[in-house]
């Protein structure tokens, strides 16, 4: 029965409560809502309209969750007067509406009483509510309807103790704005602020002065020095033990701080008013705020917009100037770290610098790429702001465009480095000093001309040496236009040489006064063909910026967050980085998808692919893809060779230069990747003795990875032997031309090929080879099998082409005589000079000297070598039939 009487006691209380909202919808809240016909009106709406979702029109328990400390606005009731004293229906309904106050209050204050009648039924329903559940809850026994029933009066007894903070807090809030004067009220005073707890009442241990006073409100934490004070956004304000904006060790202080801070990120109070587990939890230290820099120092007046960690960028953010500057990247404890984007306007111009660059505590520093506004380009390594390390500055601009390539130092070109001015049509090679020419160096020119000179602050100075194109070589003193000035010996091509003083007055031409040897005696090949920059540059010092940056990355662990700022970029998450970033100095390389790019990948694989049955295939998989720090490497080497010795600088004064480039290039690849190795065993604590000595001499080493890496230097090495034997190359193609106007078998015989050997019937040869007919082509599979010299890279496969042409001749005379036969010398030369004749290749002399400049030097002395000299002996011969023929010619032309 006291069941049922409860139940019909809430009912009652539930209709009374639903009439007396429908009330106040009916007399206050839609005459407001159609009031504010003018912008003051409006305004006074909006400030109303933010405690409605206090004012439990959609009564439940868990509305006591939303904020409503909004309910006790009582200086916000004086506005909204204004709009409800213009309404139309304020004024057919302002009897009954003060008759509907007066039920609620006896205060004669209209404001005083719309403010009661806001709050007080939601209480007084509160009240009610629990005055039952207590009673029905004496009437009902111990189980499951006890237990919701006992749950329901605390959450209604933690709604009333919310509510009841809520207004005390407003009141509190309403004393401060009187006792603070109005320099702080203007300031700080703002409708939906409360104050939540105060130093005046609740003193704080702090290292601030005595008379400093500190006012915590819900969404900003004040520090009031004297007539002026300092606002902090709560969303900005970490709690430590000890320390945060201010000293702060008292516990109360402390726990409100957090819990404040915490309810500002959330955008809500706790409900119930310790939160459901008591005090909460900690606010993140990590969050995503937007903050104007104030203070002193290099971020002052710039708004930051990003992720933050205990009050310091830490993350991903956004930097932006007043004067247009903007950085967007990472940011580590405060300072640009990691990858960054960084735009810097140019002053007097409406265009922009752009640094797209590692950046370490603040700084540039590791690999970066930035456009200037004035049409350069720089892409190389930085330290602390300023160019350093190995990099290439271009300009594109149309008045002046040059090119370099080389090593910097505090921004300015020092060591050694490539200069291309593409106006004069010249290129550099040389040693630099603060930006200037200094020391030894070479300059090429467009029309061939070469020479090397002492720099001297970009001047020259001394004697130099002087290759024209004709092969004149002139040593002494000259001008920048190239005129011979005082002592010096010019060689001539025929052998020719002339030693004297020499002076070029105006309109009288070059003049000598000195001796003209006419010996006539070869001139000297060392002269002739002189090599260049050996001497001057140490292929240990060239490109020192390259290696120093790979050591430095192996020195550093080989940690994959250090990878992009030595080795180059890394693929970004962001679509906009994605789109600045480069790799180093190439894009991604898309068929290596079998090589892992993780750098603690790469380190397993070279412990697993260590042997050497599986390491030639491995390096050679690693050396292609622009991803591992082996390939990134090669790419950086292929961009300096390139930079050095392609276009204007194929000059054949160069080729041994580019020659040992090329093998010191292997023997440091070798070298880097002992280094890889050495840290992979290292970290999983495998190395021994036998590692720290190495199974694989230097020498076997660098035999594997030279044939790896010589495809990338090809082209450009490959021109310079052709340009450095040409005049060789020209006679034997003109001794081919001859030889090829005699039929076969005339051919076999002015060759004192022996006639048992030649094939004067048809012949079907092995498996997959057309047939050898005398009327045809004598000796076809072979000259076919030498032609493809020209199709391969590698020395090696060049020497194996030139063994199977060696079996192909070897084959054909054993068909012929019909026995196994083995050639000696005076039957080889004579038949693969006929070979060689009819294969006609143009440029067998560069062939041949490349093979054997960079051949494994294991295969000297063997079948390889032997072959190899065999060719090279008919090589010559042509030469000297071809030489033969000319003196003859010149003997009858002279008679």
């Amino acid at each position: 029965m006291c069941t049922a009487e409860a139940t019909a006691s809430l009912l009652q209380v539930e209709e009374t409560f639903s009439a007396c909202l429908a009330r106040i919808d009916a007399l206050i809240l839609k005459p407001l809502l159609q009031a504010g016909s003018d912008q003051k009106g409006k305004e006074n709406l909006k400030l109303f309209l933010l405690s409605i979702p206090s004012l439990g029109v959609r009564w439940h328990i868990k509305f006591g969750r939303q904020r409503s400390g909004n309910l006790q606005k009582k200086y916000l009731m004086n506005l909204c007067l204004n709009s409800l004293s213009r309404s139309e229906a304020w004024k057919h309904h302002k009897t009954v509406l003060k008759q509907f106050l007066t039920d609620f209050t006896s205060e004669t204050s209209m404001s005083l009483a719309l403010y009661t009648v806001l709050h007080k039924p939601i209480r007084d329903h509160i009240m009610q509510y629990i005055l039952l559940l207590t009673k029905l809850n004496e009437f009902l026994k111990e189980g499951s309807e006890k237990d919701v029933v006992t749950s329901a009066i605390k959450e209604y007894m933690k709604l009333e103790s919310f509510v009841s903070q809520v207004l005390d807090e407003a009141c509190f809030t309403k004393s401060l704005w009187k006792s603070l004067g109005y320099k702080f009220t203007d300031m700080l005073c703002v409708p939906e602020r409360r104050l939540l707890e105060d130093s005046k009442n609740l003193p704080i241990s702090a290292s601030t002065n005595r008379s400093d006073r500190i006012l915590l409100f819900d969404d900003v934490l004040v520090l009031i020095q004297g007539n002026s004070f300092q606002s902090f956004d709560l969303k900005l304000v970490w709690v430590d033990e000890n320390s945060f904006l201010f000293l702060c060790p008292q516990a109360v202080w402390q726990w409100k701080l957090n819990q404040a801070v915490r309810q500002a990120l959330n955008g809500k109070r706790d409900f119930p008013l310790w939160g459901k587990t008591g005090e909460g939890t900690e606010p993140p230290s990590c969050r995503f705020f937007t903050y104007v820099f104030k203070l002193e120092g290099k971020f002052k007046s710039a708004s930051y917009e990003g992720e933050w960690h205990w009050g310091k960028p830490h993350g991903k953010g956004t930097l932006k100037w007043r004067d247009g500057r903007n950085h967007v990247g990472d940011f580590k404890e405060g300072l640009e770290h990691g990858f960054g984007i960084c735009l810097v306007p140019r002053r007097s111009e409406d265009r922009y610098d752009c640094y797209k660059c590692h950046w370490y505590k603040g700084k540039m520093r590791g690999y970066g790429i930035c456009e200037y506004g004035n049409d350069m380009v720089y892409k190389g390594y930085f330290k602390d702001n300023m160019r350093q390390g190995f990099g290439i500055l271009e300009n594109f601009s149309a008045e002046h465009p040059f090119k370099y390539t080389g090593q910097w130092e505090n921004d300015k070109k020092n060591g050694y480095g490539v200069w291309e001015d593409k106006d004069r049509g010249e290129r550099y090679i040389g040693t630099w000093l603060d930006d200037h020419k200094h020391g030894q160096g070479i300059v090429v020119t467009q029309s061939g001309v070469c020479y090397q000179r002492t720099f001297h602050a970009d001047k020259m100075v001394g004697c130099g040496i002087l290759l024209l194109e004709d092969d004149y070589v002139y040593e002494g003193n000259f001008t920048e236009d190239l005129t011979f000035v005082g002592k010096g010996k010019l060689s001539f091509a025929n052998g020719f040489i002339l030693e004297g003083t020499f002076t070029n007055k105006s309109g009288q031409g070059l003049q000598t006064h000195g001796i003209l040897n006419t010996s006539n005696e070869q001139l000297d090949d060392r002269i002739t063909k002189a090599q260049l920059g050996l001497e001057e540059f140490p292929v240990e010092k060239r490109w020192k910026g390259i290696y120093d940056q790979f050591l430095e990355f192996i020195h550093s662990g080989c940690k994959e967050e250090t990878e992009e700022s030595f080795m180059g970029f890394h693929i970004q998450t962001s679509k906009e980085l994605r789109k600045s970033q480069e790799y180093l100095f190439c894009q991604r390389y898309e068929g290596t998808e079998d090589v892992s790019w993780k750098i603690e990948d790469i380190l397993e694989e070279l412990v697993q692919h260590q042997g050497l049955e599986s390491l030639p295939s491995y390096l050679e998989k690693a050396l292609k893809s622009s991803l591992h720090p082996l390939g990134k490497l090669l790419k950086a080497l292929t961009i300096a060779f390139q930079a050095t010795y392609s276009g204007i600088g194929a000059n054949k004064h160069l080729l041994t230069m580019a020659q040992e480039e090329i093998k010191y290039y292997a023997k440091k690849i070798w070298e880097f990747y002992q280094g890889l190795l050495h840290l992979a065993l290292e970290q999983k604590g495998q190395l021994s003795a036998k590692h720290v000595e190495g199974d694989i001499s230097d020498q076997k080493a660098c035999s594997m990875v030279l044939p790896l890496i010589l495809p990338c230097f090809y082209p450009e090495l490959f021109m310079l032997y052709m340009l450095y034997h040409e005049r060789e190359d020209d006679l034997y193609c003109q001794g081919i031309m001859d030889l090829s106007l005699f039929p076969d078998i005339k051919l076999l015989e002015f060759l004192d090929v022996q006639k048992h050997l030649w094939p004067l019937k048809d012949l079907t040869l092995t498996t997959n080879q057309r047939r050898s007919l005398i009327k045809d082509k004598c000796f076809l599979s072979a000259t076919e099998c030498l032609q493809k010299l020209i199709t391969t890279v590698d020395p090696r496969e060049k020497l194996v082409i030139l063994q199977k042409t060696y079996e192909e001749i070897e084959s054909t005379v054993s068909r012929v005589v019909e026995k196994d036969y083995k050639l000696p010398m005076d039957d080889l030369l004579p038949l693969l000079m006929y070979v060689v004749s009819r294969a006609k290749i143009q440029h067998l002399g560069a062939e041949i000297h490349l093979i054997r400049d960079l051949m494994d030097p294991t295969n000297q002395g063997g079948l390889y070598d032997f072959l190899l000299t065999a060719l090279e002996s008919c090589y010559e011969h042509i030469q000297r039939m071809r030489l033969h023929q000319r003196e003859n010619c010149h003997v009858t032309h002279s008679s």
